[in-house]
């Protein structure tokens, strides 16, 4: 049991392993992402061997051996009640024949003495002698008793010491002789389920190595610079605007003065910079927010009606408090219709009021949110009614054989996702299905987007490395 626990602990180690190897995909690490894709999947393996072969197994022989092992001991249990009652049996003739014997002497002591009183009459002298009669032959019968319960004793207790207990006792050492076989089973599973895996996890950790000996620093640059350049030229110097012009010249200065609109130099626009042009530049300040949209309509379609649901059951449960609310003004208000002396009817119609008005926002929440809701699933539910002609082609188990790429050919030629598509494009999957009927997937340009499930192919590179990419 505690190895069994250790392994269970190693296993959970391993999947929580698994679980923190998988990140996000993104472009300059894709390939080796990919390889720590499938190294997961392997790791995954060896929690799934472990669980089954090793952990598994180990709790359910476990098991076996506890109910073998309380066989045995209720089997020695047993034994040794049956000797204790051999011996009580033998005990309690003992305890009779010696009353027996005794009563016996005091009889005969009795008969005796009045054997030799000659005061005594014959009629007691008889029945003295009768007594000692009845108390001998009781006295003869419990030692014959005594006797066949010790005899029967002795021969139970040899079966017990010499037969019973070391059948027991050999039948436990042979349980205990196949649990340490049965450990040292466990143990070279244990280390096979890891051994196993070590040439494909080998192949993944090449592939990392390839990966990173492909990086090329000067093109990756270029495409940093493509996609962070403004497009804004450079600004020009600022004239300098003079503010003295419309002093006033006296005589004595010997000064030319000058025009009231001459000397003035007015900012040309084209050297200012915009308020736009320095938001584009946050690189180097605050990045601006993506909106979020009302209708959560920036969102995948699952994450989107999740969401919508969850804002339709808290605004129910407003709606309810405020339903609830009114049932209670209005009881209130019968009150003192009924009973002008404990209030005014009138006091209470304000909030009335003020709750029918909040109701109606609800309702009208609500309703708007349900609209949302509806679109989201009836497309939803138009794509799951295409799902099982997708899942034929499902059937690689995950960890097991693994192509250096895996490929997604669209079988369809409408805009089922938010990612544009058209039949015998060539997609790359970056994140699986969850459950909504749709696949994140990117075109050999770059661009990323959902795909519906049931109009997508999965087909392998024949260049199969080792474990298939996990989707």
């Amino acid at each position: 049991e505690r190895y069994a626990k250790f392994v269970k602990e190693r296993l959970e180690i391993e999947q929580t392993y698994a679980k923190q190897l998988r990140f996000s995909s993104c472009m300059s690490f894709y390939s080796i992402l990919n390889e720590l894709n499938d190294y997961a999947g392997q790791r995954e393996v060896v929690a799934e061997e472990m669980g089954h072969n090793v952990y598994g197994e180990l709790m359910r022989y476990s098991q076996d051996l506890k109910s073998e092992r309380k066989h045995h001991l209720q089997e020695g249990r047993k034994a040794q009640q049956y000797l204790d009652q051999c011996w009580k049996h033998m005990d309690n003739s003992k305890k009779k024949f010696e009353r027996e014997c005794k009563e016996a002497e005091k009889s005969q002591i009795s008969y005796d003495r009045l054997d030799n009183d000659i005061n005594a009459t014959k009629s007691e002298v008889e029945k003295a002698k009768s007594q000692l009669y009845l108390r001998t032959h009781s006295a003869d019968e419990s030692k014959n008793e005594y006797a066949a319960q010790l005899q029967n004793f002795n021969g139970e207790q040899w079966k017990h010491f010499n037969v019973a207990i070391p059948q027991i006792f050999k039948n436990l050492q042979d349980m205990d002789e196949r649990r340490t076989v049965k450990l040292g089973e466990t143990y070279r599973n244990f280390a096979e389920v890891e051994r196993r895996v070590v040439p494909i996890i080998s192949k993944c950790l090449e592939g990392m190595v390839t990966a990173a000996k492909a990086v090329d620093q000067r093109k990756d640059s270029a495409i940093v610079v493509e996609s962070f350049k403004s497009g804004f030229e450079p600004p020009g110097d600022f004239p300098f605007e003079d503010y003295s012009q419309n002093l006033s010249r006296t005589g004595s200065d010997n000064t030319i003065s000058t025009p009231k609109n001459e000397g003035v130099v007015k900012p040309d626009p084209k050297h200012s910079i915009s308020k736009a042009a320095k938001n584009k530049l946050w690189l180097f300040g605050k990045k601006p927010k993506a909106p979020s949209l009302e209708d959560f309509s920036h969102l995948p379609p699952e994450q989107r009606r999740k969401r919508l649901q969850a804002r339709i059951d808290e605004l129910s449960k407003e709606l309810q408090k405020e339903v609830d609310q009114r049932d209670a003004l209005n009881k209130m208000k019968d009150v003192y219709e009924k009973n002008p002396q404990m209030g005014d009817p009138q006091s209470l119609q304000p909030k009335i009021s003020e709750t029918m008005c909040n109701m109606e926002k609800l309702r009208s929440e609500i309703h708007k949110n349900e609209s949302w809701l509806s679109e989201v699933e009836g497309k939803v539910s138009t794509r799951g009614d295409r799902r099982p002609s997708a899942d034929v082609n499902h059937h690689t188990p995950h960890g097991r054989e693994r192509s250096e790429g895996t490929e997604t050919r669209c079988l369809c030629g409408q805009n089922e996702g938010t990612l544009l598509m058209k039949e015998d494009d060539v997609l790359y999957i970056i994140e699986e299905d969850k459950g909504d009927g749709w696949t994140r997937a990117r075109k050999q340009s770059g661009e990323e987007g959902y795909v519906p499930t049931s109009y997508v192919e999965i087909a392998m590179e024949k260049n199969s490395k080792g474990a298939v990419t996990y989707i």
